[in-house]
């Protein structure tokens, strides 16, 4: 069985990804493992700071890698907090304070200016200096609340409701959520490229 690092320390992400990889034939070992350190994000966009993270990843562990970047881009925000989602309050903000300040900022904006979209970027690694990366990225449209509401997922799931669904991205079902979700997409977008890249040989 082929193994990999996932290069991620969020708790969240890696519950998500154990979740969506459930029935592939690999291992995904989280970098924890390897005592690989947290990278520093000085790439521009998600998929940038996902290879940044993957070749840290794989450098450390010897073994192929995969990272996932991701956030929450906000229209009336100019596609705020974006990369800087989990920092978006601060280095050691929390998820609650995160979402205050999000509430902050939108608090004057008309409830049919709320619009925002998930991002989720993936790159993976054969080796730390892999010249061509696998890499894909997928969005999940959505709108801001001025309320919190569930208790599931993580980040700001809570405030990012989903029209088609009616519910937050927190009060979905995990199997729907892991079907529609920006993550959930962009694996089904990796899944295809991992499966060509072995039909052509060249995951070696």
């Amino acid at each position: 069985m082929e193994k990999i690092v996932l290069a991620s320390g969020n708790a969240g992400k890696l519950k998500e990804f154990a979740q969506l990889f459930a029935g592939w034939d690999i291992q995904v070992v989280p970098q924890v493992e390897f005592r690989v350190p947290e990278a520093e994000e000085t790439g521009l966009s998600f998929i940038e700071n996902a290879l940044i993270k993957a070749r840290l990843a794989s450098r450390v562990s010897g073994l192929p890698a995969l990272a996932d970047d991701s956030g929450l881009a906000v229209d009336a925000l100019q596609g705020a907090p974006g990369i800087y989602s989990a920092r978006y309050a601060g280095g050691d903000a929390t998820d609650a304070d995160n979402n205050r300040k999000l509430l902050a900022a939108m608090a004057a904006v008309a409830d049919d200016r709320r619009g925002a979209s998930f991002h989720c970027a993936l790159a993976f690694v054969r080796r730390h200096d892999d010249p061509v990366p696998l890499v894909c990225s997928a969005q999940w449209r959505g709108r801001i609340l001025r309320q919190p509401a569930g208790e599931q997922g993580f980040g700001y799931d809570p405030l990012f409701f989903v029209d088609s669904e009616g519910l937050t991205s927190a009060q979905l079902p995990r199997v729907l959520k892991n079907r529609i979700s920006h993550r959930a997409q962009a694996v089904a977008l990796f899944s295809s490229l991992w499966a060509e890249a072995a039909r052509s040989g060249t995951l070696e």
